[in-house]
């Protein structure tokens, strides 16, 4: 442990101030366990535990400003491009779109705790407009206690940090590459169980230009709208979709062999593709995912159907 708390006396506070803030711009790189090892670090002559709990808090209040400020501004695209830089995108908008429907800026206390929520949550709170004190707070909150439990975890077990960590440089070179080899081997999975999700959902998609033609021709195709009721409310639908709520076994055989189209506005449209094998499970014979989602839709120039309109 003497190496990396002679490294940790040198740049220590500006490696877990750099580190945080990177994973918090939504990268993949766990900083957590740096927590903790800083945590240990304390007790062995290093920095307070109040400047580290500080210098982290600090990086994830500047990250998430930065995402609460793009949401803001940008809207809801921002989610769909923030998604992409976490190796669990394709679930990410629509699952912290219905959590925050249900908690709001409440959900920053927790968001840090869960992979690839934390700086989704954050933007949401700029694109529904959430108040900037009450999105200072609730994210000071969860900021502070997500690195004070890291930091007071490596506190609390600073002799078990320890005795893991000189086993590790007992084992040298060969001890860095079975590291390595295990975040490679996490970062492998996470990719193959992406590919294997894609594979399961591989199905064809409908352009927005297409969907136009089959909404000209009689009978009209039936579009859902996959997304939360908030978000519907919020930025409105392709006109004459209905919610995927409203739709149910019942209506199969009202549809017949019409066609059923899907939208989101996920990356891939992955919502879309999971809701629409949903649907053909339920009867519904032809169903196929709007590619590009709505923001396709909005992008080709065509009308979107707001409330109050």
């Amino acid at each position: 442990m003497a190496t990396l708390i002679g490294w940790l006396e040198h740049v220590g506070l500006y490696a877990i101030f750099v580190l945080v803030l990177i994973e918090q711009i939504g990268l993949p790189l766990p900083s957590y366990p740096l927590l903790i090892v800083a945590g240990a670090w304390s007790v062995h002559g290093g920095a307070v535990p109040s400047r580290i709990v500080l210098v982290a808090i600090i990086a994830c209040l500047l990250a998430d400003g930065g995402w609460y400020l793009a949401g803001y501004r940008l809207g809801s695209r921002v989610l769909k491009s923030m998604c992409r830089l976490s190796l669990v995108p394709d679930s990410c908008i629509s699952d912290t779109e219905h959590l925050f429907a249900r908690f709001g800026t409440r959900l920053l206390v927790v968001a840090k705790f869960v992979p690839a929520l934390g700086a989704v949550a954050t933007a949401m709170s700029g694109v529904v407009g959430a108040s900037v004190i009450g999105f200072t707070v609730f994210d000071l909150v969860g900021s502070a206690l997500w690195a004070g439990s890291g930091v007071a975890i490596g506190v609390a077990f600073h002799d078990a940090v320890g005795d893991v960590l000189d086993d590790l440089a007992g084992f040298g070179r060969l001890g860095l590459v079975g590291l390595g080899v295990a975040l490679g081997a996490f970062v492998v999975y996470k990719l193959w169980r992406r590919h294997l999700f894609f594979r399961e959902l591989k199905m064809s998609r409908i352009s927005v230009s297409d969907l136009m033609e089959l909404m000209q021709r009689d009978p009209e195709p039936t579009v859902v709208d996959a997304r939360s009721a908030a978000t519907r409310d919020r930025e409105g639908m392709i006109p004459g979709a209905i919610a995927l709520e409203e739709l149910g076994p019942q209506h199969a055989a009202v549809v017949g062999h019409g066609e059923v189209i899907v939208y989101c506005a996920c990356p891939n449209e992955a919502t879309a593709a999971r809701v629409a094998a949903r649907l053909k499970a339920l009867g519904f014979s032809r169903v196929r995912p709007l590619e590009g989602g709505i923001h396709a839709w909005e992008d080709a120039g065509f009308n979107i159907a707001r409330a109050g309109d």
